[in-house]
């Protein structure tokens, strides 16, 4: 998504799980000082709230629906949100404000495209054999 002030999406994956070292009290005051944060970018119009995500989980392909393979605990996804920004540059730079990563956790940032797919373009779908 592109508007008319130039700002783009894009997708912000919450990735991985909180520190063994760190106690409870300091993950919650990383998740308190991380709502403040969010609330904040969300009303300056940067943000655009996302979700966390429960740890049910289904595998949908065209072999059915399956409980699994799923990533690496070290990639489990917690979350996501969206922020709206210039460049993927300036999205990262507001990730990396985020209090949560002194705790553990990493973030994923991705350019939304938006244009719709097509078979006859490279896309991240697009087989490796086939790629320019």
């Amino acid at each position: 998504m592109s508007d008319a002030q130039g700002l783009s999406e894009f997708l912000v994956i919450s990735k991985g799980t909180w520190d063994e070292d760190k106690s409870p009290e300091e993950i919650q005051a990383a998740i308190d000082a991380f709502y403040k944060w969010h609330d904040v970018l969300v009303a300056q119009g940067k943000m655009i709230s996302g979700q966390r995500l429960q740890p049910a989980k289904r595998v949908v392909s065209k072999h059915g629906i399956t409980d699994g393979p799923f990533a690496e605990t070290k990639e489990v996804i917690g979350g996501y949100w969206h922020f709206l920004a210039t460049t993927l540059e300036e999205a990262a730079a507001l990730a990396a404000q985020n209090p949560c990563l002194a705790c553990g956790l990493s973030l994923e940032i991705r350019p939304i495209e938006p244009v719709r797919c097509s078979a006859f373009e490279q896309t991240t779908e697009t087989p490796k054999s086939r790629r320019k």
